[in-house]
Parts: structure tokens; sequence; C-alpha cells
């Protein structure tokens, strides 16, 4: 069954099929957040630092994001089909040794492998529906993908409360085994084998490149707090700098780059991957902060924490239809700075309110305000990225819309968490300098560690468990304050960069017409000289 079999058959593909995708799509958006909820019980399982919780909740984020390019360029090549049943395949044994493992360091190596089955599905999904669909039909395909598969991620958390209540905490990381098991036998049934794919050759040198440099970039936010490695950081930077120039000229050197910095170059392109980037990563952020501050300062359980998310679980939901008919009508630009406006003031009312003590409503107020926001920025970000590209790109488009939610997440969950362990650190240090009595150096550092650490060792001394846990709990609340205000910072750069830089309706119109033209011109040229070659 082809592309053209489908659509001979209808005017548009089965619900059916978009549905799939939807499914398929629902595994990665799973998998990225599920680990959220289960971090301060993960962190109390294996005596963890706060950097090595951190890398685990954006271990699947890095390999996602760092192999997302590359393999969508092979589902372009190979068969987006095949690209999708074999990364679902791969996320189940990924699943399996997250579920088990036995340390936290084979956590975050299952959590990566996990990110790089979701490479080969993820981005496919939405090439697919890109190349299945056409004009308003696309754009509500592409609502419904968006804004359920952020609210399925939000979601995550909820689920992963509920299992937490009287199962470990590996049972989080076998939530999407059904998901996955289903997926890939829809896949197999009802997606069409090939869509629109392109005979170019793969530029996997550029693949590789892409890889060391997004890989080497995240792991290097996440590292910068520790002391002891500050070499391995540096080396990282050095790393991922000349990588990336090197990335650089290759693809402007090559007749088929893996990343056309020409149509990346688009006005249209470039804004909106630079705004989904933002967006979505504060979604990921602030679930990602959010989460702790439940469990660790205000007490929440596992469950509880988990059922605060479900204010911006369904407004993202209700939000993406609206969000399509609001680029259809006002445009990408209008749509995304109102998506903004919400998300500013989410981190606002985290950053004034989320206090000691507070009651659920401060909680749920954030939430909400985050729902929105995503939910109405999600469509035009990845629309406009998709609508601006020639079709033989649309992998490329498809990868960089995946870039917005996994690059996104990756980088702004890296930043918080930084933050979050500078200021942790910082905070405690100073309260450490002003107790009277002399603490050893293992006990500083412990207690500098975590707060899951602060909170082993006040079980071992419960004669001053009081202090230590009020001690973390202040600490905590410093250095959630400064990754709230990083937030708000990026989303702040963001909105004026969309402001000003983003067209407005009639130009955006104008520019997607002119960008259609140029491309429909380049194909026909480009088979005028192959038949010529032939003949």
């Amino acid at each position: 069954m082809n592309a053209e079999k489908v659509k001979n058959r209808n005017s548009e593909p089965g619900m059916v099929v978009l549905a799939t995708l939807i499914l398929g799509a629902a595994v990665a958006n799973l998998n990225l957040s599920v680990a959220n909820v289960a971090l301060p019980s993960i962190g109390l399982a294996f005596n963890a630092s706060q950097v090595q919780i951190n890398m685990v909740a954006v271990g699947f984020s890095l390999g996602l994001a760092s192999s997302v390019l590359w393999f969508g360029a092979l589902g372009d090549h190979h068969g987006r089909k095949m690209m999708l049943i074999l990364g679902t395949i791969i996320s189940i044994p990924a699943s399996l040794l997250a579920g088990f493992a036995p340390t936290v360091n084979i956590l975050v190596l299952a959590r990566i492998i996990g990110g790089l089955a979701a490479g080969m599905a993820f981005p496919t999904t939405l090439a697919i529906i890109t190349a299945l669909w056409s004009g308003p039909k696309r754009t509500r395909s592409i609502a419904l993908w968006s804004g359920i598969g952020a609210a399925i991620a939000a979601l995550g958390p909820l689920l992963s409360g509920y299992l937490l209540i009287s199962r470990p905490w590996g049972s989080v990381f076998l939530i999407t085994l059904p998901l996955a098991f289903l997926t890939l036998i829809m896949a197999i049934k009802f997606i069409p084998s090939h869509v629109n794919e392109t005979k170019n050759p793969v530029d996997n040198v550029g693949g590789i490149m892409s890889l060391i440099l997004i890989g080497t970039l995240i792991m290097a936010i996440n590292f910068a707090p520790v002391p002891s490695i500050r070499t391995l950081v540096l080396v990282l930077i050095i790393l991922a700098a000349v990588v990336g120039f090197l990335f650089i000229k290759h693809q402007r050197s090559i007749p088929n780059p893996l990343y056309d910095l020409k149509v990346a170059g688009r006005r249209i392109f470039w804004v909106a991957a630079s705004a989904g980037i933002i967006v979505f990563g504060s979604l990921m952020g602030a679930l990602y902060i959010g989460q702790q501050f439940l469990q660790n300062v205000l007490g929440y359980s596992t469950f509880d924490a988990g059922l605060s998310i479900i204010p911006s679980a369904i407004l993202m939901i209700l939000v993406a239809p609206q969000s399509a008919k609001l680029v259809e009508s006002r445009g990408s630009r209008f749509t995304l700075l109102a998506g903004y406006l919400f998300c500013l003031l989410g981190f606002l009312t985290m950053l004034l309110l989320w206090k000691e003590g507070i009651p659920y409503w401060k909680v749920g107020l954030a939430y909400a305000l985050i729902g929105i926001g995503v939910g109405l920025a999600g469509t035009p970000a990845s629309h406009s990225l998709t609508g601006s590209v020639p079709v033989k790109r649309v992998g490329m488009a498809s990868g960089t819309a995946d870039l917005q939610r996994d690059f996104g997440g990756a980088i702004m969950t890296s930043i918080f968490g930084t933050l979050l362990t500078a200021g942790y650190a910082s905070a405690f240090a100073s309260k450490i300098n002003n107790v009277p009595q002399q603490i050893s150096a293992s006990v500083e550092a412990t207690l500098q560690k975590s707060f899951a650490s602060a909170s082993t060792l006040a079980q071992q001394y419960p004669q001053y468990s009081d202090q230590i846990i009020a001690g973390a709990k202040s600490s905590f609340l410093v250095g959630d304050r400064w990754a709230y205000l990083a937030g708000i910072i990026a989303i702040l750069i963001g909105a004026a960069l969309v402001f000003y830089k983003f067209p407005k309706l009639e130009e955006e119109k104008k520019l997607l017409s002119q960008y259609y033209e140029m491309d429909t011109k380049t194909e026909n040229t480009e088979k005028e000289d192959l038949k010529s070659f032939k003949k």
C-alpha cells in the first residue's frame, strides 16, 4: 500500500492512520516525562547526587535530540515506516533495562538508549503527517499531534505517581510497554510503506557530527556544577564548538546535506524553530523542577504530585484545536505570541507564589497557564517548519520540529537542573557556615549533594532531622527560583524574537507562496537535468 493508493481511496488518509502516528509519538512523549515524578524516589534509592538525578531526567532527551536529525534523514531515504517500526521495537528492551536498572549509571544509559530509539520513531510521525495531509487538514492534524503529544507528556507524572503508591520506582519506566506493542501492531497494519521518500544519499558524516554536537553540548551543561570535573566540561564545550564549526562547513560543501542551511535560513523556518525550542523547553523544565518542588518542599505524595499536572494536560488538549483555527485566521505570529504570554504568566506564578506551605490552587494555576501557552504555541511552531520547506526536506522539518521538543527539553532541563544544583549547594553552604558547631567535610558534602542526600542523612541523625530537612527545603527554594528566573528570561527573549522577526499574516502567506514557487522551480529543474543525464 503506497501513498498514492491512500490518497486515491479517500480525499485524506483515514483517522486510524493519524491515531497510529499520534500513538507512536505518545511512546516517546511518555518516556520523556515519566521519570520526573520518580526523581526523588530514584535519588533516595541510589543516594544519587543532584547531577545524577539531572542526567536521569535529561538522558532520554539527550539520546532523542542528538539523533533525531540523522535518523529522520535515514527514514526519508530508507523508509519512514521501517524507522517507526525499528524505533518502537528498540524502545521495548530500553524500557525494561531502565525499569530494572541495578545502578543509577545503568539507568542513565538505558534512558539514553530509549532516546535513540525514539529518535528513529518520533520524527517519522510528523514527517508522514506532512506527506499525507495538506492545507487546513494538515494544520488540524499537526494541532492534534502537537496538543495530544504535549498533553501525554504532561500526564506521564500522573501515571508514574499512581504506580509509585504501591510499586518501586522502576515501574514508571514500564508504562510505555503496552503502548509500544500496540503502536507496533498498528504501524505494521495501517501505515503506508512509502510516502514521498527521497532517493538522495544520506549525509551520514553530517549525521554523526550532529549527534556528537548536541550530545556533548547537553552533557557539558549538566556537568557544569561539578567542581571536580571542570576540565571534562571544558573539553566537552571545546569539542562541541569544533564539531559545530565543522558541521556547518560540511553542510555547505555537499550537494545533499543532512541539514539544508539555505532552507534553515528562511525567516519563517529559523524563527519558528527557535520559538518552539523555548516553548517546549519551558514545559519540560517546569515539569522537571515542579515535581521535585511538590514532593520535596510541599510534601506531596507521588500520586498527588502527578495529579497536580492535570490542568496543564487538559488545557493543552482543549486549546490545540483553537490554536489551529488561530493560525489559519490570525497567523502563526499572533498565535505564538499568545502562547508566550501564557507561558510567561505561568513562570511568574511559580516565581512569585510557589513557596513552602502554599495551597494547591497556586500550583494548579501555574500549570494551567503553561498548558494554555504550550497548547497555543505548539501548533504554529511545528506548522511553520513543515510549511516552509520543500517535500524532499520534510524529514529535516519534522526533525527540527522534534528538536524543538527534545533539544528544547534537554537544554532547558539541563539549565534548570544546573541552576537548581548550584543554587541549592550555595544556599546550603551559607547555612552550614552560620552553624556554630563543627561539621565534618563528608557530612557537609552530603548535605550539599542533593535534597535526597540530605533526606538520607536526616534519617541517620534523627536528633537533627528537623533542622536538616528545613535547611534542605529552604535551599531548594533558592535553587528553583534561579531556574524560574532563567525560564522567564528565555521566554522574554523568545517573545521578542517572534515579535520582531516573524512575519505577520499577509507577509507569512506571501513568503510561504514564494518558498513553494522557488521549490517547485528547483524540483522541475532537477527533473529536467535528470532526464537529460539519462538520455
